[in-house]
């Protein structure tokens, strides 16, 4: 059975600049539709997209555990320099269908990361 996946992000200002818009993505009618709860070990951790016939991964949403005080390396393979991830706020990555995996650079062990995939 398929599940359809429907994302959307709000940027919302208030103060000397007020603003409020949301950005939409394209619903997904084969999602995933699955949460993992991993660990992440010291060094690079290869996270894959979950591969089921017929689901079509679009995006992953990464959720750091709310007290996470370490930094946390999104890359593409192991030898690239990375882009720093917000230790606590989630970091929606809207994802091509040719997708395969990414890595995850800590030099800490982080317990709790949450991954939502759509």
């Amino acid at each position: 059975m398929s599940t359809t996946s429907s994302k959307t992000i709000q940027i919302q200002f208030s103060g000397d600049i007020a603003f409020n818009e949301p950005f939409s993505s394209l619903d997904n009618a084969s999602s995933p539709a699955k949460t993992d709860l991993v660990t992440l070990a010291i060094g690079a951790n290869t996270i894959t997209a979950p591969v089921v016939t017929g689901i079509v991964v679009t995006g992953l949403l990464i959720i750091p555990p709310a007290a996470n005080i370490n930094l946390i390396t999104l890359k593409g393979i192991t030898g690239d320099t990375g882009v720093a991830l917000h230790k606590t706020d989630p970091t929606s990555l809207a994802l091509d269908t040719t997708f395969v995996s990414l890595v995850l650079t800590v030099t800490v062990q982080v317990v709790g990361v949450r991954l939502v995939w759509s």
